[in-house]
């Protein structure tokens, strides 16, 4: 059987004061004449070579919204997607989540606009999760099923050990 060529990511589930979640939101184009995919998920990305987790985390919050992180945050979730398709060059995606706590903050990192842009980032926003729980459109979360875990979070505190999630 063939290995499987998986994305293994990191992600920060990024919560200030108000319980209000940082989310990133992603535009994937589709294919030629189809309408792209938006896709809301927490700030974070793949892992470099020679790079551990945690290191990737705290570049990636620098990079995408600005957050320098002094601590190593909890691992609270653990996501693994096999769907060739996914994520483009891969047959599916690793995400492990890492809780952080800040006061609320305006989120600007170090990439410019173009940069963000080449990843398929097109915006930041703080979401409250009633917001989440009662969004309707056509945008979709990551997991797709946010609400539940966001609110047993936030409800329990940090678990004893990674959740794990689906899509």
């Amino acid at each position: 059987m063939p290995s499987m060529n998986l994305r293994h990511s990191v992600r920060a589930i990024i919560l200030d004061e108000e319980d209000r979640v940082l989310l990133c939101r992603f535009a994937f184009p589709g294919p030629a004449g189809t309408a792209e995919t938006v896709v809301w998920t927490a700030p974070g990305g793949g892992i470099e070579q020679g790079e551990t987790p945690l290191a990737a985390l705290h570049r990636e919050l620098r990079e995408e919204v600005g957050l320098v992180v002094r601590t190593d945050p909890p691992h609270v979730w653990h996501q693994e997607v096999v769907a060739p398709g996914h994520a483009a060059g891969y047959d599916g995606v690793v995400n492990d989540y890492f809780l952080v706590r800040t006061a609320g903050f305006v989120p600007r990192g170090t990439l410019s606009d173009e940069a963000l842009a080449a990843e398929n980032i097109t915006g930041l926003k703080w979401w409250h999760p009633r917001e989440v729980a009662g969004y309707d459109g056509p945008e979709l979360f990551s997991p797709r099923d946010l609400t539940t875990p966001l609110m047993a979070l936030l409800a329990s505190g940090v678990p004893s050990g990674p959740v794990p999630l689906g899509l």
